[in-house]
């Protein structure tokens, strides 16, 4: 009966800690890829000896998490805790008055909660367990508090299991050379996953930011001071494109056209007018952004998308290219409606009034813009902080400060369409 208690030959390779000198463990994954039981396998490899009453490498352990509750619910207790990982005959006794487990061979581990940072001050211990410490509103000083407790035996080490998220301690702490990791999608585990969870899951964030930071287990950039966010832009989400009159196509061409340049953004968006101007709504339908060796190549994705999606007018920056730019846009269809727009403002500063419409609620977002999001969320008041240029970004700016904040003056209302 030993068998199912033999971790390392069941586990998946994102379980099993990783060789080498480190000193910090992060088990990084998606819902339900099996971080919790990897960080309760983990805590028996450093306290169970060959016998049950033999010692382990480690005889105190701190156990963390955001509360007590959820350590004692999760890591102790839950189904793949502690408890439910552990033979019968090394099984630990929880003191509950105490707030820690014992083992057989006298070891012990410690409950803390992140809410409470100062109750590290004074214990001290040869390894940890850290659980979801992404989410923990007190990360940075609970994390520096378990620093200095860490001072007990010849090697102590910390398994830090989480879903990521993008905040400073984290990051700090994957940043540093004795920080080893190992990521999983939540697909990983999908034999020891209800189908219907899976399907849930698949078909509400399949395609959007925060179905890659929670199933994926990616750790999304945002940068601080963002003028959008992951949960901002998951609450505009929307499954299907409402009524809208206006449809625009918006492009931001590169500098240049030569192989390696910036991306050519172009991003598809449409508005219902109806009504005064404080009543209308947007809705970011597509980004067809392309990284073009020439300008006719993203002139014609252009045109495609205006067709695909029955758009009424294309918006191009010209600041660059000047006539260029609507001369070789009618070169792949002569009749495209062609509004030039001109830069007088930074990026920072154009993005702002439209990053207020998102504030308001007036812009929605269907599926699929993950890179333009991700450019989205590294857009502050200060400038752009991600990489490269934010073409998609800028497009966007266009299309919506065109159809929502400085309309044409001259713009022919079309017929209503629904898409």
């Amino acid at each position: 009966m030993a068998l199912p208690y033999l971790f390392e030959f069941w586990a998946m390779d994102h379980q099993l800690p990783p060789g080498g000198d480190w000193r910090t463990w992060v088990v990084m994954g998606g819902r339900g890829a099996g971080k919790t039981r990897a960080g309760a396998e983990w805590v028996r490899t450093k306290i169970e000896g060959a016998r049950p009453l033999d010692e382990g490498p480690c005889r105190r352990l701190a156990l963390v998490g955001e509360t007590v509750e959820q350590v004692r619910e999760v890591m102790v207790f839950g189904e793949s805790g502690i408890m439910a990982c552990s033979p019968p005959d090394r099984r630990p006794e929880w003191q509950a008055m105490r707030k820690r487990l014992v083992w057989p061979n006298g070891a012990t581990a410690q409950v803390f909660s992140a809410h409470e940072p100062e109750a590290l001050r004074g214990p001290q211990f040869d390894g940890a367990w850290v659980d979801e410490l992404a989410k923990w509103k007190k990360a940075r000083a609970t994390w520096d508090m378990l620093q200095f407790a860490l001072r007990l035996g010849e090697d102590p080490r910390v398994c830090v299991t989480t879903t990521p998220r993008n905040v400073g301690v984290l990051r700090e702490i994957l940043q540093m050379d004795s920080t080893v990791v190992t990521s999983a999608p939540t697909e990983a585990n999908r034999a020891h996953l209800a189908d219907s969870f899976l399907q849930a899951v698949r078909t509400r964030y399949a395609g959007t930011r925060l179905g890659r930071q929670e199933l994926e287990g990616e750790l999304l950039e945002e940068a601080e001071g963002a003028l959008w966010t992951t949960r901002a832009l998951e609450d505009a989400r929307v499954p299907v494109a409402p009524h809208m009159d206006r449809i625009v196509v918006a492009v931001d061409p590169p500098t240049t056209g030569k192989q390696g340049s910036d991306e050519c953004g172009i991003v598809v968006v449409g508005a219902s007018t109806e009504g005064p101007p404080q009543d209308w709504r947007a809705c970011v339908l597509a980004d067809a952004s392309v990284r073009a060796a020439s300008p006719a190549v993203w002139a014609e994705t252009a045109v495609q998308a205006m067709e695909a999606w029955g758009a009424d007018r294309l918006v191009a920056e010209v600041n660059q290219g000047g006539d260029m730019v609507a001369q070789v846009i009618r070169q792949i269809d002569p009749m495209v409606p062609v509004t030039p727009v001109h830069a007088s403002r930074g990026k920072a500063a154009r993005a702002e009034p439209v990053a207020a419409l998102y504030e308001q609620g007036r812009v929605r977002h269907l599926r699929g813009l993950g890179t333009l999001e991700d450019q989205m969320c590294a857009m502050t008041a200060r400038g752009y902080e991600g990489r490269g240029s934010p073409d998609r970004v800028d497009a966007l700016v266009w299309a919506l400060t065109a159809l929502m904040i400085e309309p044409a003056a001259h713009w022919r209302r079309p017929q209503v369409r629904a898409v």
